[in-house]
């Protein structure tokens, strides 16, 4: 398990903002959160290829880990489980006027 140091993670914070750890079994990755560009491209791919999807936003999202978690479809299919919750949506409201 690669697991990063408090100062390590302190650093990709600075560089990248948000930084989400993922523990599947003995692995561990950790992302970053994805862009509106990086949502897109998922969702373009995933309209033909639903596990498209989670690729897309594990490769782009990637700053650090167990690369088997990208390669070996068991670690790969742990980690597809939790993607969504890198998602944030704010809750928006409409009022007519």
């Amino acid at each position: 398990m690669k697991k990063l140091t408090k100062e390590q993670v302190e650093a990709l914070k600075k560089k990248h903002g948000e930084i989400f750890e993922i523990e599947v079994e003995d692995k561990v990755c950790y992302l970053k959160k994805p862009s509106r560009k990086v949502l897109s491209l998922a969702a373009t791919h995933g309209q033909r290829d639903p596990m498209k999807y989670n690729e897309v936003i594990l490769a782009n999202c990637w700053v650090d880990g167990d690369e088997e978690i990208k390669t070996d479809d068991a670690y790969f299919l742990g980690v597809s489980g939790v993607l969504a919750d890198l998602i944030e949506v704010k809750e928006a409201s409409l009022k007519k006027l």
